[in-house]
């Protein structure tokens, strides 16, 4: 059995190895950035700094097609040199269906009146008070005139009909 790999950013879902040196090389990146941009604060003036307590998670979820989605949440910035996120991204579930797709968002402490939603036909954005922030792409179209949202207990629920595409037919003339 060979340990090598052809792309350091992918790995294969057989072989446990290969998901712990993926993990590992990620975390390796999150911590490297972390401390460049904790020192980029701790240089800027008291007055500058507005920077919120640092969490970082991700779940994994097995899609259709077998191959595992890793979805990255929390406060550390993305990309090398963007600002610490000051609202917390909120853990996200996006299941679908034939007809619809289903977002369930953990938002804890906050209340029903804090939370705005806005929907196109392609993104989601999710903003709870000063608390949460969330930009989803979706995964398909959806008819944001037809979407409902539920918020109980520290979890919304958002609940968005796909775009149904209806096929319009021609003749065709035989030559």
């Amino acid at each position: 059995m060979s340990f090598r790999r052809k792309k350091r950013d992918e790995f294969d879902i057989s072989d446990p190895w290969s998901l712990m040196e993926y993990f590992d090389r990620l975390f390796d990146n999150i911590q490297k950035e972390f401390f460049k941009d904790l020192e980029r604060m701790r240089t800027r003036p008291f007055t500058e700094q507005r920077f919120g307590p640092i969490i970082y998670g991700y779940s994994i979820t097995i899609g259709p097609d077998g191959k595992p989605i890793i979805r990255e949440f929390g406060t550390v910035p993305k990309k090398v040199g963007e600002k610490p996120i000051i609202e917390r991204e909120p853990l996200v579930d996006i299941n679908e269906t034939n007809d619809e797709i289903i977002i369930t968002a953990e938002t804890p402490g906050v209340k029903k009146e804090e939370i705005k939603l806005h929907a196109t036909e392609k993104e989601l954005e999710i903003k709870a008070g000063d608390k949460f922030y969330k930009k989803i792409e979706l995964p398909s179209e959806v008819n944001p005139d037809e979407t409902k949202a539920t918020y109980n207990n520290g979890v919304l629920e958002i609940r968005m009909k796909k775009q149904k595409k209806e096929l319009k037919g021609r003749e065709i003339q035989v030559l």
